[in-house]
């Protein structure tokens, strides 16, 4: 069961475990001065022995405390409050879960004033938000050994509580879209093949978002060489999601959303060296940060017209698979001569990203998809690439991004990227060469936008098999849901 997080008024508890929040110079505030006393100064004295200031995440223990029918008190820094920024406090969140998350029962923070930046209630949601991202795991599938009890209560001690409950609201409706992504690149594709992703998205229509599911009779209708393509070698068929959230007026433009959705890559028949392939399940990271977006953004209510795309397929090496030298039709009607079937992403997106303008006339698109090995080896783990023909998008999106923790680095463009990616057989081909290959994939994605206002994220290392933080544990972070929400409530709503 997921952790039950709530906001009490400002009191000790008598039982379970308490946590203290110490600020910068390790003081105690009014009431653990009190219980300090209780315990006839067991808790300054560890402070004073441990020589304890306060630092972010610094912690100690006192178990079963003298005079007290608490199991234990943890004494946790916060570092300097008034240099408080939103990503700390959630950080300090997950953190102060750590220190009681395999105790049993309930546990009290107690998060007493400090002037910080933030403001108290802000302090309290933020640090309830880490907390209950920290908590996420994923163990469906273990039958054996499954860990049993832990923390199943979390309250937060704050003067104030009611308006953290308030502001918590909107957070939590983030985090569980975030976790919404975390479990569909966590699941194993012999589960979430093209067709269970859609019926996974289809759910979303419980919280008023309206879902169509294109399969591969109606792409092929609209010319969709180019996605079909990818899902030749596959036994199971292609699909294209479209979720549609109308929380403005209708002469709104939408905000387009769209996902690479790669539900297994073998690489096809340009098949991929087996060690590490198993990783190639989260190859629909995109796909999966755009429906916990639009999870997040249903739930929270959001006052925006927004439009989700997703393009589903598996890339499979079969007798029906595309082969390399192979030429197809997009729906845009340029050629493209696919020269290696594991650069299959971008075919996939070329073929969303026109439905998606062509359709909807949005106010702008953004991609998301874990393209490319080559943006890790330039950016690492820390941030996603972002390409863009948009300056003000580019602005907006780096400072969200920093605001919140899912950091974006914008990438170049040029015409000598553009270059690289024609060839003589058709229109283009699907490869640039060794040198820029971030760069010419989202050339490649960029003779699909139509001039409309877009912004490519290639999220191959920041989504799956991302570094494990304070607030985040396993394998998938669900890099993009903070990110994109943040974006339309700052600018759109």
């Amino acid at each position: 069961m997921p952790l039950s997080i709530s906001f009490a008024a400002e009191k000790l508890p008598s039982k379970g475990s308490l946590i203290i929040a110490v600020p910068d110079g390790g003081k105690l505030a009014p009431l653990a001065k009190q219980l300090d006393k209780t315990t006839g100064g067991a808790i300054s004295r560890a402070i004073q022995i441990k020589k304890f200031k306060g630092k972010a995440g610094a912690n100690f223990s006192l178990l079963a405390p003298a005079k007290t029918t608490l199991d234990r008190i943890v004494v946790i820094g916060v570092g300097d409050p008034k240099k408080l920024t939103a990503v700390d406090a959630e950080k300090f969140g997950g953190t102060v879960l750590s220190t009681v998350e395999k105790t049993d029962g309930a546990a009290t923070l107690l998060l007493e004033p400090m002037k910080a930046a933030l403001s108290d209630a802000d302090l309290a949601a933020r640090v309830a938000t880490g907390a209950y991202l920290r908590d996420y795991k994923f163990d469906a599938y273990k039958t054996v050994n499954k860990p049993k009890g832990g923390l199943s209560r979390l309250s937060i001690a704050s003067k104030a509580a009611a308006g953290a409950r308030k502001v918590f609201a909107e957070y939590k409706a983030i985090a569980s879209g975030t976790i919404v992504a975390r479990d569909l690149v966590n699941e194993p594709s012999n589960i979430l093949t093209p067709p269970e992703f859609a019926k996974r998205a289809r759910a979303l229509s419980k919280l008023g978002v309206k879902v169509e599911v294109l399969g591969e009779a109606q792409m092929k209708k609209l010319g969709m060489g180019s996605l079909l393509g990818v899902g030749l070698g596959s036994q199971h068929p292609s699909q294209l999601v479209v979720m549609q959230w109308n929380g403005a007026a209708k002469s709104k433009k939408p905000l387009a959303f769209v996902g690479k959705g790669v539900c297994f890559d073998t690489g096809g028949i340009s098949i991929k060296p087996s060690a590490g392939m198993e990783d190639m399940k989260g190859d629909m990271g995109g796909a999966a940060a755009v429906t916990g977006l639009m999870h997040t953004l249903a739930s929270r209510k959001a006052k925006v017209n927004v439009v989700g795309i997703l393009g589903l397929v598996e890339n499979m090496p079969d007798g029906k698979a595309q082969r390399p030298g192979d030429i197809v039709t997009s729906m845009s009607g340029q050629t493209i001569e696919v020269l290696n079937t594991d650069a299959e992403g971008r075919l996939v997106l070329a073929d969303a990203l026109w439905y998606t303008q062509k359709r909807f006339k949005p106010e702008f698109m953004i991609d998301l998809a874990t393209l490319t090995g080559a943006i890790m080896v330039a950016l690492g783990q820390e941030f996603a690439g972002m390409f863009t023909n948009s300056d003000e998008l580019a602005a907006r999106l780096t400072q969200v991004g920093n605001d919140e923790g899912e950091k974006v680095w914008r990438m170049p463009l040029s015409d000598t990227f553009d270059k690289m990616i024609n060839t003589p057989n058709a229109d283009m081909k699907n490869i640039g060469g060794r040198y820029g290959g971030s760069s010419t994939a989202a050339q490649f994605l960029q003779r699909f936008t139509n001039d409309v206002p877009w912004v490519h994220l290639d999220i191959a290392g920041t989504a799956m098999g991302s570094p494990k933080n304070a607030i985040s544990r396993t394998w998938a972070s669900g890099y993009g849901v903070r990110l994109l929400d943040r974006l339309v409530k700052a600018y759109y709503e």
